[in-house]
């Protein structure tokens, strides 16, 4: 199985890409802990995560028990007390799932195993490949935490809220930087300006700092279709085309590649400048330019309609 997200390793940086968007090879529970992303870090082994008794999973037991979590979410310096978005598959029998009920419940632990909050995970697979189920919820301590969910091989994933003061990258509720992307007049030395094919996108007629300029809402996707078309930067730029479509002048979108140069060595100024460590991404921000939500790693087109449906209400 291909990675979904990409992982840059070229000479010409020493910036990674994390892969914790998939599974390879593993059983359910490697696939529950954190993903090492290629070439770089190794797992460590861990006990399953004890907790309150998980309820009955609904549907077909037969085709979930004892699956394995795999995190559709990057688990680096990312998360801040807030509301979280925690998008994960299930992993059955070393890959990744379409099976599985509509809804799971579920709960988070701390590190002592001390249980935080109930959660109910919603499943998502229109317009792409492989499901995954949303979940959100509300975390206002900086910690380590272990997501559970029913039916789960004990595992669960793993993942760390941390201070906002260690997170480099733009956080809900700051202005978005008005960052001087790369157009089609305009390509500021980057030699693909979109990797979409065969046509670009149509989002690179104006630069992000032009499009926060100009008083509305902005969803701007930040990902290299050329790198993972049946991941997820491919799909999710399609689907963003399509509701740009559906949208027309209520929404402005603006895409970036990730990379200056053709071969995919050398990260791009811009994106250099947002700190970030994984791709795909869809920031969404308010007439004022503030950042109001933001999509990592992976969405189906329901999440990302009712997303941009509720930041034009």
């Amino acid at each position: 199985m291909r990675d979904d997200s990409h992982l840059l390793t070229g000479p010409s940086t020493r910036r990674r890409f994390l892969v914790r968007a998939t599974v390879l090879g593993l059983g359910s529970a490697g696939a529950a802990r954190a993903l090492a992303a290629c070439g770089g870090d190794e797992s460590t082994e861990s006990e399953p995560a004890d907790g309150p008794t998980l309820p009955v999973v609904t549907g077909d037991p037969s085709a979930v028990d004892g699956y394995g979590l795999a995190q559709r979410f990057p688990n680096s310096a990312l998360f801040v007390p807030g509301p979280q978005r925690l998008p994960v598959s299930l992993v059955i029998d070393g890959t990744l799932s379409n099976d599985g009920p509509d809804t799971l419940e579920g709960f988070i632990l701390d590190l002592d195993d001390n249980p935080v909050t109930d959660v109910v995970a919603t499943k998502r697979s229109e317009g792409i490949e492989v499901a995954y189920y949303e979940i959100r919820v509300e975390l206002d301590a900086a910690k380590v935490y272990t997501l559970r969910l029913a039916g789960d091989d004990g595992y669960g994933a793993t993942f760390e809220i941390f201070e906002p003061g260690d997170v480099p990258t733009p956080l809900t509720g700051s202005p978005m930087p008005a960052l001087e992307t790369p157009t089609v007049d305009d390509p500021k030395g980057v030699e693909v300006v979109c990797s979409r094919t065969p046509e670009p996108c149509p989002f690179h007629s104006i630069t992000l700092a032009e499009a926060l300029d100009l008083g509305r809402p902005v969803a701007f996707m930040v990902g290299t279709p050329a790198h993972c078309q049946t991941g997820t930067c491919a799909p999710g730029l399609e689907l963003l085309v399509a509701e740009s479509e559906r949208l027309g002048d209520a929404l402005t979108c603006v895409h970036a590649d990730i990379y200056r140069d053709a071969a995919g060595t050398e990260v791009a100024p811009a994106i250099e400048s947002l700190g970030i460590d994984y791709e795909p991404i869809i920031y969404l921000t308010d007439a004022s330019g503030t950042i109001v939500d933001r999509l990592d790693a992976i969405w189906d087109a329901g999440e990302l309609r009712s997303r941009l449906d509720k930041l034009l209400a």
